[in-house]
């Protein structure tokens, strides 16, 4: 340590009263730090990000209002499902854009064991299902193509699964009264809330399109047709009597009764395809999750139609290298993760929805196929994206968005993505419900036929979605996601990589700039915060680059012993990380 810092290191001690021999003590541990760990003379914290700490549980979302109804739901007693379902309510009122009750998602969640039962660990599926009289051609301009330029609207609206998924949930896991998990949202929609700027900004951007809809304009536009501003109370009447709806009915008030009627009559009345038979039939998928693992870690990853396996293949081909070794951000690391992911996203175009297609799921997640898939990749050269061979991973078979992870006490742990598709879906409500609807038709790989993503009534839709935990010793350790349409996997990818790999805490992991790499031929995508001089050497190695908007925005917890560590990422305005106790 520099003379002078001590001598204001004394002079400071002097004057709050310390005991002078404590000084030469805190300036021998300073002298005695290896040179890698600066970070000045009073502390040596070796990341920059640090995360929130918490000791009986953990909530982190994209939304503070939200978070905080989870955290009270945990301080009452009630577990990780109890708290998820709670966020998931209130985020349809506090996040407008993405929250929801007329969208769909996916779902883990991992119950440790007790006296009465082992631990489970389930995948909970509620995307998305086409209406069964969709055909391929529905969606189909004049021209045999299908445009998306076009705002969405009624026709482009899928069958919403987010009430079912969080019964499904409920039914196994939860330990307090659905109705009570519902009254949170219904209070912030009745008495309204102090909207933030960046919500304000959000549905600003989007009010000429919800202008479009009578629905969506009644409930979400002031009277004269102009946007709620950054400061004002924000109310939603019509959704708070749609959820007082569902906390008293459940899943048949929403799928069979008097509200399920106004979403139907609200869908035909603008053109849409859905029916009462539709929404009556509609169930969520409940299964294992598909098991992988990345250096020893087991990885609880969802299931098709999300890409959770997209995400494995990507994680199982890294293996085969030492990222560790290369360095956070090297060129090398860089060009790596690009030259995987055009690989696993070449192979995602084998992922599709059930009825009509059998994901290979097991296949496309195994290390086997990786190892095959591996063989690609080059540290000296560039793949061409447009010529990946296709692989097939059938023998290796054995027969705006918005994410929040929340932790228990007991060591329960829920993972939860859920969407709209678009920013503010479809921009459509039913009238009198002020409930928006998705436009998850629109995923679909619209003027094909017979494709693992062609259009087709009564098919589940796909998705980018990726929900997952991670544990360590059978306990949940990493409990994370993202939003992000395309850039959800690749994400995914580098956050796992930052933690297992490079060894950053979960707040570090979260906040360094990430890339993205494609379909086909698509250029590598790198955020803000990467030197310039790697991008000139990405470009030298035969990478087409170019700058990206912020790619995701995880809402992460990692479970150290007897302490929750929350990461909101700062890439979305509004998110927290809050802890119980």
């Amino acid at each position: 340590m520099a003379r002078k810092n001590w001598f204001v290191m004394v002079s400071a001690a002097a004057l709050l009263g310390l005991a002078p021999a404590v000084v030469p003590a805190v300036a021998q541990e300073a002298a005695v730090r290896p040179a890698s760990g600066s970070g000045g003379d009073i502390v040596s914290y070796s990341q920059i990000h640090n995360p929130v700490i918490g000791r009986d549980g953990m909530v982190v979302s994209q939304s503070d209002l939200a978070t905080r109804v989870g955290v009270e739901i945990l301080a009452k007693g009630g577990n990780a499902v109890d708290a998820a379902l709670a966020v998931g309510f209130a985020e349809a009122v506090t996040l407008p854009r993405a929250g929801n009750i007329g969208g769909s998602g996916y779902l883990i969640i991992h119950m440790a064991a007790t006296a009465d039962r082992p631990a489970q660990d389930i995948a909970i599926n509620y995307y998305g299902v086409a209406p069964a009289s969709m055909t391929p051609q529905s969606l189909l301009g004049p021209d045999g193509k299908f445009d998306r330029s076009r705002p969405s609207d009624m026709r482009n609206v899928a069958v919403p699964g987010t009430v079912m998924g969080f019964w499904e949930a409920h039914q196994r896991f939860g330990s307090m009264p659905w109705s009570e998990l519902v009254q949170p949202a219904i209070k912030l929609a009745e008495e309204g809330y102090v909207l933030t700027d960046g919500e304000a900004d959000a549905t600003a951007g989007r009010a000429r399109f919800l202008a479009l809809d009578p629905g969506a304009a009644e409930a979400y536009l002031k009277p004269d047709g102009t946007p709620y501003r950054a400061g004002e109370v924000f109310k939603q009447p019509l959704l708070a009597e749609s959820l007082r709806k569902v906390a008293e009915g459940g899943a048949d008030e929403f799928y069979k009764g008097e509200l399920a009627r106004k979403i139907v009559e609200g869908v035909q009345a603008g053109g849409g395809f859905i029916t009462m038979e539709d929404m009556a039939n509609y169930r969520a998928v409940v299964s294992e999750p598909i098991w992988g693992s990345y250096r020893g870690h087991r990885i609880a990853f969802m299931p098709p139609t999300a890409s959770g396996v997209t995400v494995a293949q990507a994680l199982n081909m890294l293996e085969h290298f030492d990222l560790a070794e290369m360095g956070w951000g090297s060129v090398d690391s860089l060009h790596l993760i690009s030259e995987v992911m055009k690989v696993a996203n070449h192979d995602r175009r084998l992922i599709g929805g059930d009825p009509h297609w059998d994901t290979p799921a097991e296949g496309l997640a195994s290390k086997a196929f990786a190892a095959e898939r591996v063989k690609l990749v080059s540290m000296d050269a560039v793949l061409d994206g447009n010529q990946v061979p296709d692989g097939n991973p059938y023998p290796y078979e054995s027969q705006d968005t918005t994410h929040y992870s929340v932790a228990d006490k007991f060591g329960n742990a829920a993972s939860v993505t859920y969407t709209l598709s678009n920013s503010y879906g479809a921009h459509v409500a039913p009238v009198g419900t002020g409930i928006l609807l998705n436009n998850h038709l629109d995923n679909f790989s619209w003027g094909t036929e017979g494709q693992p993503n062609s259009p087709a009534g009564g098919k589940r839709t796909g998705s980018t979605i990726t929900p997952m935990i991670v544990f360590k010793d059978d306990k949940p350790w990493l409990v994370t996601g993202t939003p992000g349409g395309g850039y959800i996997i690749a994400t995914m990818v580098q956050l796992i990589s930052n933690v297992i790999d490079h060894k950053l805490n979960v707040a570090e992991a979260a906040m360094r700039p990430r890339i993205n790499q494609g379909w086909g031929g698509s250029p590598l995508e790198l955020e803000s915060g990467f030197p310039r001089d790697i991008e000139r050497l990405l470009q030298a190695r035969g990478h087409q680059t170019r700058g990206s908007n912020t790619m995701g925005s995880t809402q992460s917890i990692m479970i150290e012993g007897d302490r929750f560590y929350g990461a909101a990422d700062t890439r979305r305005p509004d998110a927290s990380a809050i802890g119980v106790r």
